[in-house]
């Protein structure tokens, strides 16, 4: 399973290899934008308590911009399902489903990974002040996968192009601006507040937050996420073993 699961993640590998140099800074655009408006531009007059506001903006900056690129990373599988009809190759190829969507899963949280550590190099840059610990990458990378099977179920269940912008505006758009990316989300209604609170986003910027700031976190939090990582891979293995069968 290991080598079945290496031959999905290289291939993806290899053509992320030949376009690095043009994919590093690309990525550094967005980042940039937010840290110069947010960091520079309206954080200094923004007290949040201790610390500055870039500080707090970090954290949630990470976990917004890895949901982002590891969801959008992996919705060429709906190309290639829909259009190119390429996964056929994999359907057919003595390769089990399991290991192909870990794979695919696997090329995805790379390229999220490389797209955080250039918003963390970028952050160090402009002043910012955080700690980055093992269960500091360990939440990263969670987030990075939640995000990628969320997005590998949309590519296996959605039809057409415009309904998988779609996934971008009504779900990931709101996430990005809601689950305390920007702002506490105790400053929220409690209505809306619980509802945020059911979604992964919130966890993961919580954890990032607080770990990256004073090494604390909630248990709570963590499981929340470790659960949707084991129930998202879970859920991208039935529904492809479903157009194996």
């Amino acid at each position: 399973m290991l080598h079945d699961i290496w031959t999905v993640f290289w291939r993806d590998w290899i053509v992320l290899r030949r376009r690095l140099t043009k994919y590093v800074l690309s990525r550094m655009v967005s980042p940039l934008m937010f840290l110069i408006a947010f960091g520079w531009g309206l954080g200094r007059s923004i007290d949040v308590g201790t610390g500055s506001y870039l500080d707090f903006l970090v954290p949630g900056l990470l976990a917004m911009n890895s949901m982002n690129i590891s969801f959008n990373s992996i919705i060429s599988v709906h190309a290639e399902r829909i259009y190119h009809k390429s996964l056929e190759e994999y359907l057919i190829a003595p390769i089990r489903p399991d290991a192909y969507v870990i794979g695919k899963v696997a090329g995805a949280v790379l390229r999220g990974l490389i797209s955080s550590a250039i918003i963390v190099v970028l952050s160090y840059l402009f002043g910012a002040h955080f700690t980055i610990t093992p269960l500091f990458l360990f939440v990263l990378t969670l987030n990075c996968m939640i995000f990628a099977e969320i997005g590998f179920l949309a590519a296996m269940y959605i039809s057409t192009y415009e309904e998988m912008s779609q996934v971008n505006l009504y779900v990931l758009l709101p996430m990005s601006f809601l689950c305390g990316t920007f702002f506490s989300t105790a400053a929220l209604p409690d209505v809306v507040r619980w509802l945020v609170e059911a979604l992964p986003l919130t966890h993961t910027s919580h954890l990032l937050r607080s770990l990256g700031l004073t090494g604390d976190f909630s248990v709570l939090s963590l499981v929340v996420v470790i659960g949707y990582a084991v129930l998202g891979i879970a859920a991208g293995t039935w529904k492809f073993r479903r157009l194996t069968d």
